[in-house]
């Protein structure tokens, strides 16, 4: 199921809605949020933990956040000291509080060339012990001012991209939108962006309630599937104007089901060849890590080797998607009796609402 609609960060439980769980929940639910990301660990240790009874304040503001139909995301800010600690610390966090996705929080510690294997072993043993959960990097908003960061290394792991896009002391938000997902465009791998816009004080500046509106426009434009804000507390203390602004923006909870990445998915899902043909033009190309091949004749032997060899039975899951006009980027996972899929990455381009280009990146985990 791909994450749609409108999401929240939250940092410090107490100090939202006075650490009232169930009123966190309530206000969650009006503002028609589909998902909450709540701090679960820093570094290798367990975020949210009363300072005066030492309980763990996360487990009941889950229980109730899932109570409202609203998935929980736990995200974890990581320094690379200790990439082994803090992998596992995030495996057990999300095992503890069954969360629904998990968010690494990726920031000037890792802006370092060195800490590129720390990057790779942090991720390979977080994937390891959570194959089945949707993980996700939340950075800095353009790569191309932060190269020494280990993208790569993360985002080879990461099922979506959150990045921050903050237009800070600026008043530019379309602009500054589409040049972060430009950037991810051409970096490899590229993940799906889901972008975090800004609800706080910088300085003297503040974002604008036309700002912000225009921020959920360019990401709904852009056919991202949703769109996130930094950070409750904040927003709920000093800006009212904008928390109901956001709470009022309408954003769908489900796909367009004419969209080809859902097309394609239900197509799978149904097991028919034909079905899934009928989405491709007569010349269209397939490339894989295994092969590259072009038209109809080929890709009908791709398709009933996928069907009754590599993934028999298969159950497909649409995680995430991106792109507009002729370009889908796509997420996803599939269960079978033959193997499991974790990984699944595509880019779709089309031409006349057909797929003409599409390439397709997975592994099998066998049962």
């Amino acid at each position: 199921m791909a994450l749609m609609g409108k999401g929240f960060y939250l940092w410090k439980i107490r100090t939202c809605e006075n650490g009232d769980v169930h009123r966190i929940a309530q206000v969650a639910a009006e503002a028609k949020l589909s998902h909450v990301m709540v701090k679960v660990a820093d570094g290798n240790y367990i975020y949210n933990i009363d300072p005066n009874t030492k309980v763990d304040l996360v487990p009941p503001l889950v229980a109730a956040l899932k109570a409202k139909n609203i998935q929980v995301w736990g995200w974890h800010y990581v320094y690379g000291i200790d990439p082994n600690a803090e992998a596992d610390r995030a495996i057990q966090r999300v095992k503890q509080l069954n969360l629904d996705g998990y968010i690494i929080d990726a920031e000037v510690e890792y802006r370092d060339t060195e800490k590129q294997p720390a990057a790779y072993k942090f991720m390979r043993r977080l994937r390891s012990g959570l194959p089945n959960t949707p993980i996700a990097l939340s950075s800095y908003r353009y790569p191309s001012l932060h190269p020494s960061l280990p993208w790569k290394e993360f985002l080879q792991f990461c099922d979506i991209n959150m990045p921050q896009v903050y237009w800070l002391n600026s008043h530019n938000p379309v602009d500054q939108l589409k040049r972060s997902v430009t950037e991810f465009q051409k970096i490899t791998p590229y993940r799906p962006v889901i972008p975090t816009g800004p609800i706080f004080r910088y300085g003297t500046w503040t974002p604008s309630p036309l700002e912000t509106t225009e921020f959920m426009q360019a990401a709904q434009n852009l056919n991202l599937t949703a769109v996130n804000f930094w950070e409750w507390s904040k927003a709920r203390a000093y800006y009212p104007e904008l928390w109901n602004l956001i709470k009022d923006y309408p954003w769908p909870y489900s796909l367009p089901i004419n969209d080809i990445t859902q097309k394609y998915i239900n197509a799978l899902n149904n097991h028919d060849l034909n079905q899934v043909l009928s989405l491709y033009n007569a010349d269209a190309v397939h490339v894989a890590a295994t092969h590259a091949f072009q038209g109809q004749v080929a890709l009908r032997k791709w398709y009933e080797q996928l069907f009754n060899q590599m993934l028999v039975n298969g159950i497909y899951s649409l995680v995430s998607y991106s792109g507009s006009g002729s370009v889908r980027h796509m997420t996803w996972t599939a269960n079978s009796a033959t193997g499991n899929v974790y990984n699944g990455s595509d880019t779709l381009g089309m031409y006349e609402g057909k797929i003409s280009y599409h390439y397709s990146e997975f592994n099998i985990s066998k049962n």
